[in-house]
């Protein structure tokens, strides 16, 4: 019997690239931050003013290795946005990067129950959209397969590997609440999604480009 070729357009998110301003002052920050090999830089200067509508967030396995990768960021040079405190759901905190990237480093561990680690379990590609329904099934569309979803709140995708970037959306009023910062944001966002497909921008306009590798390095 005579098979169909599909035409479905299958991708996942195979990098993170930052656009930043200095690209060496940028790599120096990352490196003492201590996540180096999760995102590529890129020297830009497009112009981005405001909230840049994601966010970047490590998951880690206790409150004392929050305490030290918010004290790493802020040593390297970073600006804490909301201290580290206990949640609902946890402990976290917020630090913007020097060239503007906000970072949210969390645990579901409220107690110092034990000592700091490096290690990192997670990390979390955030992005603040208008329809959380309408983008989750645009990326349906494009291949993702869905981890999570909480209605028209949040969504997550399956990572494309292990260890890679997981892609997960907000509504965009709500994140920059999370976050600590003013909803309002004009220009570039910043971010480029490598996709293991071709080159596409979502309905909120971040820009997908085919990447030419799946492993992220500092580049």
């Amino acid at each position: 019997m005579a098979t169909t070729a599909s035409t479905a357009v299958s991708t996942s998110l195979a990098s993170v690239t930052l656009e930043v301003a200095d690209l060496e002052a940028a790599r120096r920050f990352y490196s003492a931050f201590g996540v180096d090999t999760h995102v590529r830089l890129r020297a830009s200067e497009a112009y981005s003013s405001g909230f840049r509508g994601f966010t970047l967030a490590l998951t880690v396995s206790g409150a004392a290795t929050v305490d030290g990768f918010m004290g790493a960021a802020v040593e390297a040079g970073a600006t804490v946005l909301k201290p580290a405190a206990r949640s609902l759901w946890g402990y976290s905190g917020v630090v913007r990067a020097p060239d503007g990237t906000i970072w949210k480093i969390a645990t579901s561990e409220k107690k110092h129950s034990g000592p700091a680690s490096r290690e990192i379990d997670d990390v979390v590609l955030l992005i603040g959209v208008e329809d959380v329904k309408a983008t989750r099934e645009f990326y349906v569309g494009r291949g993702l397969t869905v981890a999570k979803s909480f209605g028209g709140k949040y969504a997550e995708f399956t990572p494309g590997r292990s260890g890679a970037v997981k892609l997960a959306l907000y509504k965009r009023r709500a994140l920059a609440k999370d976050l600590g910062v003013p909803v309002d944001g004009t220009g570039s966002h910043r971010v480029v999604l490598g996709s293991t497909a071709g080159a596409f921008a979502d309905l909120d306009g971040f820009a997908w480009e085919a990447a030419a590798s799946p492993a992220p390095t500092l580049s």
